[in-house]
């Protein structure tokens, strides 16, 4: 007990006998004071007494799939931030091999009585995965926002940059520098930004008068190995420009464009998807479809507090139009190969 207010006290700024005021549900603290102690506790894995469990603690778990894509570390600090300007901690749960899982991250931030939870690249764009800790999380009405598209069967708020725009914007640009034979690395099958992008860039060709075969599209886990796995095929099937669901996708590609003797973009062009850190410094520079995070971010961190303030939130889904940023890893296509 001594060790628990010590570390408390510390962690907040404040005097032990402060935190025992706190702990026994005395008078003569102040809310913010109050607030902080609890909060701290939270942080630090202590249980709260049990007269003041009732309360939700003023975290906020921000779940992600991964930190390697550097996506994931941007949004993070975006959305701590903007949690942070709101009075809330943010615990940043991140998805590693072998490590806890969406739904074990689920259970722990149930128990520390947390206020809310964000959601960005997790298994509710996946169709076909199990959506058990989701539908929990539905069950004991903890709010809950997700960054980017999810599966209909799932009804939380959700701020999603415009997926049709994104493959729009990418294939238009490659039919300005005359490619026809335009092919697209996606994620998997039931992964529904891509399944979107897919519609959108189908459509695009339709429009246009060119063809979009099944064999030019390859599904992959999202990752530069991933990305350099599916490419061969589309080399030998002749396309000359590649539209990726992710930016580490778009330099597999390129990886293995080169390992066939090739060159980007003289010999295939190719489009990433998201602009995350660095992809100015590769070489070629990547162009590539930049997604809104900062917009996207604070707009979940918002659709969040208003379910916690029990304020109104909007039903539909929130779309936020990404830009395509022009680099050096596209340019005119050549001659037709064979």
């Amino acid at each position: 007990m001594t060790r628990r207010l010590a570390e408390v006290a510390k962690k907040v700024g404040v005097s032990e006998a402060t935190v025992s005021r706190v702990l026994n549900d005395k008078p003569g603290v102040s809310d913010a004071t109050r607030a902080a102690v609890l909060t701290a506790l939270d942080v630090l894995g202590y249980e709260r007494p049990t007269q003041l469990r009732g309360e939700r603690a003023r975290l906020v778990g921000l779940v992600l799939p991964e930190l390697g894509n550097p996506i994931f570390p941007a949004l993070a600090e975006v959305v701590g931030g903007a949690l942070a300007q709101r009075g809330f901690t943010p615990v940043l749960c991140t998805l590693t091999p072998g490590g806890l899982s969406e739904a074990d991250y689920v259970e722990m931030l149930l128990q520390q009585q947390a206020s809310g939870v964000i959601f960005a690249g997790g298994l509710y764009a996946e169709a076909d995965a199990r959506h058990d800790h989701y539908h929990r999380l539905r069950d004991v009405r903890l709010p809950v926002a997700l960054v980017n598209a999810a599966s209909e069967k799932l009804s939380f708020p959700q701020a999603s940059t415009d997926d049709a725009v994104a493959a729009e914007q990418a294939f238009a640009h490659l039919l300005s520098l005359g490619h026809e034979r335009i092919g697209m690395v996606l994620g998997p099958q039931d992964h529904v930004p891509s399944n979107r992008k897919l519609a959108a860039a189908r459509a695009a060709a339709e429009r246009a008068g060119v063809d979009l075969p099944a064999a030019w599209v390859r599904r992959s886990m999202f990752s530069l190995e991933g990305g350099q796995a599916v490419t061969g095929r589309l080399i030998r099937d002749g396309v000359t420009g590649v539209i990726c669901a992710s930016d580490p996708l778009a330099l597999g590609v390129i990886r293995a464009v080169r390992r066939l003797g090739m060159s980007v973009p003289e010999d295939v062009s190719v489009v990433g998807y998201d602009d995350s850190a660095f992809m100015n410094c590769v070489s070629p520079p990547l162009t590539t479809v930049r997604q809104p995070i900062e917009s996207i971010g604070r707009a979940a961190v918002t659709l969040l507090v208003s379910q916690v303030e029990g304020g109104p939130v909007a039903a539909e889904e929130l779309l936020y139009e990404p830009e395509l940023v022009v680099r050096a890893s596209t340019a005119r296509v050549r001659t037709a190969r064979g």
